[in-house]
């Protein structure tokens, strides 16, 4: 019995006693041996096959319920898979693949939160491709796309520090999220996008500042209190972003704060 209930293959086996002694210490130990019935003596051929039947079904039973129970284990881990991947999906951007404006309305929300609760600072760049209407009209819609993919990943490169959220934020829009970063880091951060747009070398004949592909960036850097909200970081670069457009594109402009 010990060897028969530690076997894997047999252990859940239903086990019929056939015995002819009737002692019920012989009886307490089959049952603490793992004996699903005791019967004393060879029984009546019924009363036997009833039993075996019996104890059959009920261990076929508990085979399904085994079954079902591991088929729905599996069932709810695919559907967990399932969930983060759509999950995960549904938080990019289908054409350039990095993240989209759902992403980055709640990571603002976030790191606006945290900036709130550790009284630090946050820093939002808004980025737009300069002259890009121009730019599809002449090379045409696909050309447009893969222009957009191509300064998306450009711009998502250099976008290294982990705290770092990038993301497109509409059209030929782009917007980067620094954390804990003051308005020297953003200077710096600017420049370097601006630096690897440029060695992007895309060609741009309709532009009027290059005849490159280049970028304008509006800068916010604000340190958050409960008078402002995190709305108020996207329009104050968007301001910024406007003043650079039109003070002749291909620039950075720092928003200040009146």
């Amino acid at each position: 019995m010990r060897f028969y209930r530690g076997n894997d293959t047999t252990k859940d086996i239903p086990i019929i006693v056939l015995s002819s002694k009737e002692d019920p210490i012989v009886k307490k130990e089959a049952f603490q041996y793992g004996a699903n019935d005791y019967l004393v003596k060879l029984p009546d051929k019924i009363e036997l096959i009833a039993r075996i039947r019996s104890h059959a079904r009920h261990y076929m039973l508990q085979l399904e319920r085994n079954a079902a129970f591991f088929a729905l284990r599996e069932m709810q881990k695919q559907l967990q898979k399932s969930n983060a991947e759509l999950e995960r999906l549904s938080s990019l951007d289908g054409l350039t693949g990095i993240a989209n404006r759902r992403a980055f309305d709640n990571a603002l929300e976030k790191e606006w939160a945290r900036a709130l609760r550790n009284q630090g600072i946050i820093t939002l760049i808004l980025i737009d491709i300069d002259y890009f209407k121009p730019y599809n009209d002449t090379y045409g819609h696909l050309k447009g796309d893969e222009c957009l993919s191509a300064v998306a990943n450009a711009l998502n490169k250099l976008a290294t520090r982990p705290s770092d959220i990038f993301a497109r934020y509409g059209g030929e829009e782009f917007v980067l999220i620094a954390p804990m970063t003051n308005t020297d880091g953003a200077k710096q951060l600017a420049e370097n996008l601006q630096k690897g747009i440029e060695e992007l070398a895309l060609e741009h004949a309709s532009s009027k500042v290059s005849d490159k592909v280049t970028i304008s960036q509006g800068i916010a850097t604000l340190t958050p209190t409960h008078e402002l909200n995190a709305n108020d970081i996207i329009h104050f670069a968007d301001k910024a972003l406007y003043e650079a457009k039109e003070s002749g594109r291909n620039r950075y402009i720092v928003y200040e704060a009146e």
